[in-house]
């Protein structure tokens, strides 16, 4: 088959394999956050506790996921798609699909993933599998750091949220730690413009950082 046919058919074929990995996201790690969301107004007393999930944190969490990738996503598949290794449509397509089938399998069995480690793992296995290739190991070893680093940071802006909205008091507490957050967003934001990547850059060579070189 000629390359060009080929690239041409797994490009196709990944319409399909990005959309299970889609799917395969919403059915798992959107669950875990709709599950916590759910628990505080349990614990609080607003709902019952054998109540199912309401509507309205459903519609919050989709929009959250969707506005998140949105923002960050280029980052992220620049990272995966050109960092850990050279990827082309053949290795995305199996890539995505094996990542696609674990989930959905963990899913089925109500294990919980994450969906980056999945992928993050089959990008590094075609890599591997593929004749000449070349795996940044470097780069795997820092995303590997970044996942050890994630659970005690999260458990320690956890306490520090905690101490702040129970020192304060009340609902005046919440708007604090509220605002606090909304500062510490939109600060990493700001900074992640400094150094953008975008379609139009998502695929220029790697320079050992996520985003490419500045033209001029």
């Amino acid at each position: 088959m000629r390359e060009g046919s080929r690239r041409h058919g797994f490009r196709i074929g990944q319409i399909g394999s990005a959309s299970l990995v889609s799917l395969a996201h919403g059915t798992n790690d959107a669950q875990k956050t709709m599950g916590i969301i759910t628990l505080a107004p349990i614990a609080n007393g607003t709902l019952a506790a054998g109540a199912t999930t309401p509507l309205w944190v459903i519609v919050l969490c989709a929009l959250a996921i969707a506005s998140g990738t949105y923002s960050g996503g280029w980052r992220v598949i620049r990272t995966l798609g050109k960092g850990l290794v050279e990827i082309e449509p053949p290795q995305g397509f199996a890539a995505e699909s094996s990542s696609a089938a674990v989930i959905l399998l963990s899913t089925h069995f109500g294990y919980s993933l994450s969906t980056t480690q999945v992928a993050t793992g089959s990008i590094l296995g075609c890599g591997l599998g593929k004749e000449g290739a070349q795996v940044r190991w470097n780069v795997a070893g820092r995303m590997g750091v970044a996942w050890i680093v994630t659970l005690p940071s999260a458990g320690l802006m956890g306490a520090i949220s905690y101490f702040i909205a129970d020192g304060v008091g009340g609902t005046a507490g919440i708007l604090v730690d509220m605002l606090i957050l909304i500062a510490i967003s939109a600060g990493i934001y700001w900074r992640s413009r400094s150094t953008r990547v975008s379609r139009k850059n998502v695929n220029s060579e790697w320079t050992g950082t996520v985003a490419p070189a500045q033209a001029g």
